[in-house]
């Protein structure tokens, strides 16, 4: 899924071979947090629509998992970019094809939540509109 014009080519994948612990690499690094090991293929397996999976020279470079739920709607979740790899289009990529994964799928909504340093490139790069949603920390 790469062209001519792509600053790198990261081959992006439905359903995409992962490990938990190239996930929770990239994870730790895309969200300047410490290494965990949590569970990622398992809760794939299990609850998810769908995921997409980025990768440069064999690297694991990008990842977003889409929930689903059973209908017209999905979300994404956990989107992450490696740092050197964001600002480049990388991630615009990654939402498209997941977003092409859950159409393909029948889902007619694509969700996400973002916080407001991330509107430009929700809303500019990957054309999302703001809605009103609610959030509660349980």
């Amino acid at each position: 899924m790469t062209t001519a014009a792509d600053p790198l080519p990261v081959l992006f994948a439905a359903r995409g071979d992962v490990s938990d612990a190239e996930i929770n690499r990239l994870h730790a690094l895309a969200f300047d947090e410490v290494a965990t090991n949590r569970p990622w293929t398992e809760r794939l397996e299990n609850y998810s629509l769908t995921w997409t999976t980025g990768r440069l020279d064999g690297e694991l470079v990008a990842f977003v998992n889409v929930l689903g739920d059973g209908g017209e709607h999905a979300i994404l979740m956990d989107t992450m970019v490696a740092p050197r790899l964001q600002r480049s289009g990388a991630g615009t990529r990654l939402v498209d094809a997941a977003a092409t994964q859950a159409r393909v799928l029948g889902c007619r909504w694509l969700h996400a939540d973002y916080e407001p340093h991330l509107t430009p490139f929700c809303e500019g790069s990957c054309g999302m509109r703001s809605t009103r949603a609610g959030l509660l920390s349980l």
